[in-house]
């Protein structure tokens, strides 16, 4: 009798255990499928034009996601923001094919590739509703070069969607490209800003 209620006791403790001591599981965002942009932009002075102005290229193809460890830091190797930069567009297409083909060599270098390490001045996992305001580093690869970098973000947060913008620079030399020189263009400035309007959605 008391064998058989030992065995009663140990098993429903055994049985009880994973339940009670169970770790909190980690959570996924992932690239929605509409809502998303990034953005080069770039001052030139334009021959013919009186004053400065900003070539921007954008594209909507980006795909990937940022996943959080129980522990409330980021999991790098399933942490990914992918850019296919042959899709970028501005508008102008001699500056698209000189951007394509003279700069980013996008035959060889088809995507911008962000991979975050740390969030700062934000509480992780993120809220699920209001406005936040944070910095996000990791590690940019552009033209095969990469860097560390810190986004600026600013994150709205409704039930498991995320929408807001990130936005970073860097100069031609960090990463390696060569500086445009054409005729049409009398000047171009060494800042790279990189801007990013995401929607992700919270994995259930």
């Amino acid at each position: 009798m008391l064998k058989m209620w030992l065995l009663a006791l140990f098993g429903a403790s055994a049985l009880a255990l994973p339940h009670a001591h169970r770790a909190p599981a980690a959570v996924h965002y992932t690239v929605a499928a509409e809502g998303n942009e990034a953005r080069y932009r770039v001052r030139e002075q334009l021959l013919h034009h009186d004053l400065p102005n900003d070539a921007i290229g954008r594209t909507s193809a980006i795909t990937g996601g940022i996943t959080f460890n129980a522990d409330e830091t980021i999991d790098t190797a399933a942490s990914k923001i992918i850019i296919d930069v042959t899709s970028l567009k501005s508008d102008r297409d001699r500056r698209d094919g000189y951007v394509q083909h003279r700069i980013l060599e996008t035959a060889q270098y088809p995507s911008v590739v962000f991979t975050p390490t740390a969030f700062h001045g934000v509480k992780l996992p993120l809220a699920t509703s209001g406005s936040q305001r944070f910095d996000m580093s990791g590690l940019l690869t552009v033209h095969g070069v990469t860097r560390p970098t810190v986004w600026h973000v600013t994150a709205q947060s409704k039930n498991a969607d995320v929408t807001g913008t990130g936005t970073t620079q860097f100069s031609f030399e960090d990463v390696s490209l060569a500086q445009p020189h054409v005729p049409v263009v009398l000047s171009v400035a060494d800042t790279i800003k990189l801007e990013y309007d995401f929607h992700l959605v919270r994995e259930k």
